[in-house]
């Protein structure tokens, strides 16, 4: 810096014409001062830029603050809002699974409710040309006395149906129960008993599939009791009744037989 002053004030001092060698030239100590002066513009005009540096950039700061904070603030929020957003989508997530696993379950238990209950429900039954519902514990008992009189267990299966009609006066098996009921009595030879109970049965049901059989068992039993006037009786209604039927086809040989 020092040289540079120097080289300009010589510049200065040659471009004067008519001023003397020496008094072109400054005095040391007046360089020296001019250099500080200069020196010292140098630096203020520095220091000037400086602190309006300084202020500018202070100012700037300010400026931005509220804005970067407000960014901040922003940027913290919407990483709040992800974070819920991802915690509420795993929620979302356990809560779709469990309904799926609770489903599973519930169509799981009324599948086995069902399982259960299905013997518990009212069941169609075909029987001798009828439709109609009877409840488990009625099939039960009827399908049980039916097997006594397969195995020609008789006493047991009159009992069996005897109970059946006190216990189900409604049922829709009480024809086909009566009609058994006089085979199982015929069965055992109660032949009183069950003329009495083919008897109800007939007069009862005469359209009903097995009332020739019901009719021929009736002649049957009259038979049995030596009351054969009264069984050829019963054995010509059969015919006249039901005509070309299996049953009557058989009264014509019994009654043919009979003295």
């Amino acid at each position: 810096m020092r040289s540079s002053c120097f080289a300009v004030l010589a510049a200065l001092a040659l471009g004067l014409p008519g001023l003397p060698a020496r008094a072109a030239l400054f005095e040391d100590d007046e360089a020296r001062k001019a250099i500080l002066e200069l020196r010292n513009k140098l630096q203020q005009s520095e220091e000037a830029q400086r602190q309006r540096f300084e202020q500018l950039s202070s100012q700037i700061q300010t400026q931005l603050k509220p804005v970067s904070g407000s960014m901040l603030d922003l940027n913290n929020q919407i990483d709040a809002l992800r974070g819920e957003l991802a915690k509420l989508r795993g929620q979302n997530e356990q809560l779709a699974r469990d309904l799926s696993e609770t489903q599973r379950k519930l169509n799981d238990q009324t599948a086995s409710l069902d399982t259960r209950l299905k013997p518990l429900e009212p069941q169609k039954v075909s029987l001798d040309g009828r439709e109609f519902q009877v409840g488990p514990d009625e099939r039960s008992q009827y399908d049980a006395a039916m097997g006594l009189v397969r195995r020609g267990d008789f006493d047991e299966a009159a009992a069996a149906f005897a109970g059946f009609l006190k216990r189900f006066p409604a049922s829709g098996y009480n024809d086909s129960v009566r009609f058994w009921l006089g085979n199982a009595q015929y069965g055992k030879r109660d032949y009183k008993d069950a003329i009495a109970t083919f008897k109800a049965f007939i007069s009862g049901n005469p359209q009903h599939p097995r009332a020739p059989e019901a009719l021929l068992a009736l002649a049957n039993c009259q038979i049995e009791l030596k009351d054969s006037k009264t069984a050829r009786r019963s054995l010509q209604d059969l015919i006249k009744a039901y005509p070309g039927t299996e049953a009557a086809q058989a009264g014509k040989e019994r009654l043919a037989s009979l003295k």
